[in-house]
């Protein structure tokens, strides 16, 4: 069986989109003749833990753990609170009014830890992986970021080896909406590109998650760069949910304050204000970790009633909220570079075969996709006409029995094909070294 080292900071019990991703891949990898070798941290930062995602590592997967230090120790002892001094934000590092604690402490992340504050494990880190590697050689190399200093311990670890690498791109770098919120100084913002273009042009191979990060990636370096999105595993959406009778609005995952659709929220108040049944009847589930700002706003239009915030959920809890959803929810941050973004629980919301309404950029990549697959629509913020007729039409649907999306053409998602896609472009780029 050949192998292949993923080096990825996020792997169970750690919960969240971040994991989830090369999780999949490493439980299918075995079938395609693969065996995982995962590098990751014994102590990482756990903000959030889904001890379901540990059964989903194969028997086959050796597990390599070593220390990291953070400096998030030192936060706490200068702003007090939990892992960093925004930990109560979805997000921190966005556009929206900071403290002035919480400005500091961004400066600090932005200029003194490039590319991010796991930097402190590149050196420890390529100097296990070359011993390591030395007894124990593999076939090709993947890491997966953000956090790119992930991609910074593969490229010297190839470099150092010759074992060719994949850089795995769950998200942009310089393109990422966040990182003009950093704060940085010109020399650490020339920094971070540099080291962006150095692994872009030294990697074999470049991956995307997202048709338009693809073309901004190929647009900065000959590297070829691979389209595999994320995806939806089948057997997660095995379960039989029996559908609890209420109007389900839901959403779940992570929910970020600059991302608050209150287009929505206030028509959901007037509707509730216009008919009794569906005031009666509307529930508005939120799985997941959810700013304040968005409950607060719900509260305020009147909706309180109606909430259910059920906190964070482990993975398979998550999916039994989408599939007992009448409509589910996925309201875009409001940020531009959010156009080329497609959110991981996208796809999962595609398996649960409920309609999807989306609310952002209406020309973005989310919005392909819902349009391709018939899965559902996409509106701009500002659009409450729409808003409005949608969920008419969804409840309309929802008395008759008759509320479900149409969806197509979907199973190019599933985790078991994009695993056997990762692995053929993990075979052609070692037979193109031999």
């Amino acid at each position: 069986m050949k192998r292949v080292l993923i080096i990825s900071y996020y792997w169970p019990p750690s919960g969240g989109s971040g994991v989830q991703r090369w999780v999949k891949f490493a439980k299918f990898l075995p079938s395609e003749g693969w065996q995982p070798v995962v590098y990751t941290p014994e102590n990482p930062e756990l903000t959030t833990i889904d001890h379901t995602l540990e059964e989903e590592i194969p028997a086959e997967a050796e597990i390599l753990k070593t220390h990291i230090t953070e400096p998030y120790g030192l936060y706490r002892k200068i702003f007090g609170g939990g892992g960093n001094a925004t930990q109560g934000e979805v997000n921190p590092i966005n556009g929206q009014e900071k403290t002035f604690k919480q400005k500091v402490s961004m400066l600090i992340r932005g200029n003194l830890f490039i590319p991010d504050p796991r930097c402190l494990w590149i050196t420890p880190s390529v100097k296990f992986l070359k011993k390591y590697l030395k007894e124990h050689p593999v076939d090709i190399i993947i890491s997966t970021g953000p956090p790119h200093s992930m991609h910074l311990i593969a490229e010297k670890v190839a470099c150092a080896t010759g074992i060719p690498w994949i850089a795995d791109f769950r998200d942009p770098w310089t393109r990422m909406f966040y990182f003009k919120h950093l704060g940085l100084s010109k020399w650490a913002e020339d920094r971070h590109r540099h080291l962006e273009k150095t692994v872009l042009d030294n990697a074999d191979t470049v991956v995307a998650v997202s048709p338009l990060v693809q073309e901004e990636f190929q647009a900065m370096t000959a590297t070829p760069v691979e389209l595999i999105t994320n995806g939806y595993d089948e057997e997660d959406f095995d379960q039989v949910v029996e559908p609890d009778g209420y109007f389900n609005i839901t959403h779940t995952g992570l929910f970020a304050s600059d991302g608050n659709p209150d287009i929505l929220w206030k028509t959901l108040a007037d509707k509730c204000l216009a008919d009794s049944e569906f005031s009666k009847m509307l529930r508005i589930r939120l799985a997941g970790k959810t700013d304040s700002e968005i409950t607060e706003s719900i509260e305020a239009a009147g909706l309180a009633p109606n909430l259910r915030d059920v906190g964070y959920l482990d993975h398979q809890k998550a999916v039994r909220e989408q599939k007992n959803a009448s409509l589910l929810i996925l309201p875009l941050r409001k940020e531009p570079e959010y156009r080329a973004t497609l959110p991981g629980k996208l796809f999962e919301y595609l398996a649960s075969g409920r309609p999807v309404l989306g609310i952002g950029q209406t020309d973005g990549a989310m919005a392909r996709v819902l349009s391709r697959t018939k899965a559902g629509v996409v509106f701009n913020w500002d659009d409450g006409t729409s808003v409005k007729k949608y969920i008419d039409i969804c409840w309309e649907r929802f008395k008759a029995g008759s509320l479900k999306a149409d969806t197509e053409d979907i199973e190019q998602f599933s985790r078991r094909t994009l695993t056997t896609r990762m692995a053929a472009l993990m075979d052609s780029i070692i037979n193109k070294k031999k």
